[in-house]
């Protein structure tokens, strides 16, 4: 009964981090920005996290996410990558700090200011570097 509940509880948890929507549901304005931005787009999917709207889509075999704010304005975009393409600080940081953990996803993250940043996520957590490999800080998933 006890794994029940706490079955019940992380399911609810993960519900409310990031929450799966009809494209229906998604403003127009970033439809407009997301189409404009990412023309090749394949099997888009979208959900509303923290306020703000993240298209799921493949371009070409990649993986890739959007993220846009509700007036359409693009965030950033993350493009998978496989975890030997993070940086070699990042991949040393990991080794030493996640002793014995195996990396889930790991991303290349590109900023609406031209910043680079890499996240590899272990554990349900993501670990963000910046373009060199140096860790920045680490954000629940």
């Amino acid at each position: 009964m006890k794994r029940i509940i706490i079955a019940v509880l992380l399911l609810a948890g993960l519900h409310a981090s990031a929450q799966k929507m009809d494209a229906s549901k998604v403003p127009d304005a970033v439809k407009k920005s997301f189409t404009g931005k990412v023309p090749a787009a394949a099997d888009v999917k979208w959900e509303k996290e923290k306020g703000n709207y993240e298209a799921n889509y493949k371009v070409g075999n990649q993986n890739k996410s959007s993220t846009f704010a509700p007036d359409g304005a693009w965030l950033e975009t993350e493009n998978s990558i496989a975890a030997t393409s993070l940086p070699a600080a990042a991949v040393e940081y990991l080794a030493k700090n996640y002793k014995g953990e195996k990396i889930k996803e790991a991303a290349q993250i590109t900023l609406a200011n031209g910043e680079t940043r890499y996240e590899a996520e272990i554990k349900g957590t993501d670990v963000i570097f910046d373009a060199k490999g140096t860790f920045i800080k680490t954000e629940k998933d």
